[in-house]
């Protein structure tokens, strides 16, 4: 065989096999539950979408008081302090709050991950109050989980919302 004729096999060995290689580096595939993010979708819309998806399926647990749904969205270094205080006197999944409305109001990026402001309305007996908040999620390995949340504020002036999404309950 001719010199050019081996690197064009070698080449074109190499074309089949480096994707195969690649697939163990998690380039290729991880294997994982999730199904293989769209090749044409960017990743800041991935990012958005998983971490919409993770605070409305949080959401979606705080209006069903559905404890284990809720601690499945949070990543795994929250669980501890989740399982503290979720059903405590304050928590999000406490005994005397009912969630009547809860929405998605933004999501953006920040310096710790995806911020998600959200709407909750929370009532106690009587009484009725809507309090901002803002999720924080971030990628913990191959999956998204919610990193934080914290009480949220107006968004920033000029900021533009990327839409609102009412929860099943509103």
């Amino acid at each position: 065989m001719r010199p050019t004729r081996r690197r064009l096999a070698a080449t074109a060995a190499g074309l089949v096999l480096l994707p195969l290689a690649l697939m163990g580096c998690g380039f290729g595939g991880d294997g994982g539950d999730e199904p293989a993010a769209k090749p044409d979708r960017a990743p800041a819309e991935e990012a958005a979408t998983r971490s919409r998806e993770r605070v409305q399926a949080y959401l979606d647990a705080m209006t069903a008081k559905d404890v284990a749904a809720g601690r499945s969205q949070l990543c795994a270094l929250l669980h501890d302090g989740f399982d503290l205080g979720a059903t405590g006197p304050n928590g999000d999944f406490a005994d005397h709050f009912e969630v009547p409305e809860a929405a998605i109001t933004d999501v953006r990026s920040g310096p710790r991950g995806q911020e998600v402001s959200v709407s909750v309305s929370v009532t106690a007996g009587k009484s009725k109050v809507t309090r901002p908040l803002v999720f924080t999620v971030t990628r913990d390995g191959g999956d998204w989980c919610i990193a934080g949340e914290a009480p949220g504020g107006a968004p920033a002036a000029g900021a533009k919302p990327t839409g609102v999404v009412p929860s099943p309950a509103s």
